[in-house]
């Protein structure tokens, strides 16, 4: 069961509600047009707040669903976090979109819903807090997922594993935003 719910979340994860949102609306590609990032706050310059609303709770939605259905099957702790993962590498490298998604960001924040709240609201709370500060989206990001690394040791040690790769695959995909925010050129809300 572990590896059919394992498959179900990546080609769950694969589908970007901000790319056929986009192409619904007739709207740019994200992965083409502002940052390039097929994610809610891409969305949110493209094509307005209703669609980047839309965006947010459909990537939540996908890393939420198939914890909770692991969660309802019995599996472990650890084995939800692994599920969890793949549907944010489904968001990151999704089937449909020839490999190239977002950034994971709100998917492992549906994730993490299911699989310890405490640790979502840790990481809401430092995102939004960044942002409110920096007014800079990436940095909230950048700071908030390894923040949770912590409390998911002392609390959830059986998800710590899959968090400590996803948090990695997030940092690595903002790579990009790192340099320009070194180098005082990341985009600004």
């Amino acid at each position: 069961m572990f590896w059919l719910l394992a498959l179900f979340a990546y080609l769950l994860g694969s589908l970007s509600f901000a790319i056929v949102l986009s192409r619904l609306a007739g709207k740019p590609d994200p992965r083409e047009a502002g940052s390039g990032n097929a994610g809610a706050t891409n969305m949110l310059r493209l094509a307005g707040k209703r669609l980047a609303i839309l965006t947010l709770f459909g990537d939540l939605a996908k890393g939420l669903l198939p914890v909770l259905l692991g969660k309802w099957l019995g599996l472990s702790l650890q084995e939800q976090a692994w599920v969890g993962l793949c549907a944010v590498l489904g968001h990151l490298f999704p089937l449909y979109f020839r490999f190239r998604g977002g950034k994971g960001v709100a998917t492992a924040a549906g994730m993490l819903l299911g699989l310890y709240p405490p640790a979502l609201l840790l990481a809401a709370a430092v995102w939004l807090l960044a942002f409110y500060l920096s007014r800079t989206s990436s940095l909230a990001s950048l700071l908030a997922t390894p923040l949770t690394l912590p409390l998911l040791a002392w609390q959830a040690h059986e998800a710590l594993l899959p968090m400590t790769l996803l948090t990695l695959l997030i940092v690595w995909r903002h790579r990009a935003n790192l340099r320009d925010l070194f180098a005082g050129r990341e985009r600004h809300f």
